[in-house]
């Protein structure tokens, strides 16, 4: 005779109560609620997808409560203040008391480990200097192929890209009013340009992706008729092509039709109710040379307003190919934005956010080399983005050769965004990624408008405070000889020596190739500006 195995107990339990409270009871409620678990048990047993629901009837389901909540137990009981995943508390911290107004110094010392590797500082000046203002800026275009009769200025601290469609209306709507009420720039992600983009009147990037959104034909192709219809905006200040993205590049994506809605099929030029396709490449080129030809097309159609790129760099020779092209054709982007894997996005294969793409740090500093040493860097300015929240964070990639940064889930956080991490499910907590009118009803637009100009302007703030102590007047004039990196528990370096980092001109002299760091040695010479393939 074979006992009940444990497993089937509650179940049994369950159903003996049920049947005996039908006898006896003294509140109608015990057997309804008994009856319903008694029920779900049954239908535990008998389904055929889930082996756990038949192995353990009703117990199962407190397992997948309890899987579904993981993420909030671990935010609020288990993690650690400076466990990044993928920012920490403290983190999240820092940008709500900023956004917030509320105090955010740190009493009582340092929670991180200042000898072990990794761990980074910037030296300060036994003279600090005197910094009067915090609101740094830089002129994008400001060269002969910008025909604008005055390049755009740009805080050093903007809005990443991130797309209508990505972002609720009323997210669109803070994040535009913020960069507005602050003086910064916010990208507009591939999707186009909203009618919420354009309410509030904030400085605007329009990124143009693969996909063509706001400046497409119906068969998908690029349209130069609407693209001067929106380009011609004056809150249009320039104008990015993207090229790839961090967390995904040459991804591609799909939009489904369930959820192409009328304002998001009017916003980005589709049908309403059809699959919204971003091609993993581009159809209006597929060369280099092609590429910025296209460059100076949209520059030209534009008005001359500041046209660049935005890349995640994967290949070396493709981006050296790029550069290649711009050296035989004379046409120069007026700005780069690099794209480092570690960047966020609503949704993206495991592999790719894991496992494709290069890493800021080394993106970066690629990027600004490969200019430097074909003596391009003075006419293109560089911008970067990849989990950038604090002052610091600003500070270290300044040095290491970009000119701003930008961040989207640092803003993301200004608007009340808690990391739950659901922002592909179409149910986000604290509407900010949902396109839920009552979900993001619960954004007030007003309030979070103040948060995100709250954000920008304290973390400028601390910037001021921490180039100050350095002995510097502006951000741009840091360098990697400022930044310090910990080795080892007794051995430190400066980034300067850490990393490579060329000299004006070097590229274009073959005889300095063989004294070059290895990527420019053995990928420079097989770069051509007429193919993204390498010559072998």
């Amino acid at each position: 005779m074979h006992l009940v195995p444990f497993r089937y107990l509650t179940f049994i339990a369950t159903a003996a109560i049920f049947v005996l409270s039908l006898f006896y009871y003294d509140h109608y409620w015990l057997p309804v609620l008994a009856g319903a678990l008694t029920l779900v048990g049954i239908s535990d047993l008998l389904q055929t997808k889930r082996a756990l629901r038949r192995n353990y009837p009703i117990l199962a389901h407190f397992r997948f409560f309890f899987e579904s909540i993981r993420p909030e137990i671990r935010q609020y009981f288990l993690e650690s203040d400076s466990e990044a995943t993928p920012f920490s508390r403290s983190q999240r911290s820092i940008v709500y008391q900023r956004a917030k107004e509320q105090t955010d110094k740190r009493p009582f010392g340092t929670q991180l480990d200042v000898y072990e590797a990794g761990y980074e500082w910037i030296n300060h000046s036994i003279a600090p200097a005197k910094v009067t203002g915090h609101d740094f800026r830089i002129e994008i275009g400001n060269h002969p192929d910008c025909r604008r009769e005055k390049p755009y200025s740009a805080s050093v601290f903007n809005i990443s890209a991130m797309s209508f469609g990505a972002l609720s209306a009323n997210a669109i709507l803070a994040l535009n009013g913020g960069a507005r009420s602050g003086g910064f720039m916010h990208d507009t992600g591939e999707g186009s340009i909203s009618p919420y983009h354009r309410e509030n009147g904030g400085d605007l990037v329009w990124e143009i992706g693969s996909g063509y959104f706001g400046c497409r034909n119906q068969d998908g192709t690029f349209s130069e008729e609407r693209f001067i219809a929106n380009a011609s905006s004056e809150q249009v200040k320039m104008i990015e092509l993207k090229m790839s993205q961090g967390a995904k590049p040459g991804h591609g994506g799909v939009l489904p039709g369930p959820k192409v809605t009328i304002e998001i099929a009017t916003t980005r030029g589709v049908m309403v109710g059809e699959d919204c396709v971003s091609p993993a490449a581009h159809s209006a080129f597929s060369t280099p040379l092609e590429m910025l030809h296209f460059i100076d097309r949209l520059r030209t159609l534009s008005g001359g307003k500041p046209t660049g790129f935005k890349l995640a760099i994967g290949h070396p020779w493709e981006f050296f190919a790029i550069v290649k092209a711009m050296l035989e054709t004379g046409i120069t982007p007026d700005f780069i934005v690099v794209d480092g894997s570690e960047g966020g996005t609503g949704a993206a294969p495991l592999e790719f956010t894991d496992h494709v793409g290069t890493p800021l740090q080394e993106a970066l500093v690629l990027v600004h080399n490969t200019l430097v040493g074909a003596n391009l860097r003075a006419k293109v300015k560089i911008g970067c983005s990849g989990k950038i929240i604090t002052a610091f964070d600003i500070a270290r990639l300044l040095a290491l050769g970009a000119d701003w940064c930008n961040s989207a889930r640092g803003f993301m956080f200004a608007l009340g965004c808690i990391q739950s991490q659901s922002c592909h499910t179409d149910r986000c907590p604290t509407g900010v990624a949902t396109q839920d009118p009552q979900r993001q009803r619960a954004l007030v637009v007003s309030d979070k408008i103040a948060r995100v100009a709250h954000f920008h302007q304290n973390t400028m703030k601390a910037l001021a405070e921490l180039i100050a102590a350095a002995g510097l007047a502006h951000p741009q004039e840091l360098r990697p000889h400022h930044l310090v990196r910990r080795i080892s528990p007794n051995q430190v370096k400066l980034a300067s020596a850490l990393l490579p980092f060329l000299e004006a001109g070097q590229l274009l002299d073959p005889s300095q190739l063989p004294q070059l760091p290895p990527v420019f040695g053995l990928y420079w010479p097989k770069a051509q500006s007429a193919s993204f393939q390498r010559l072998d």
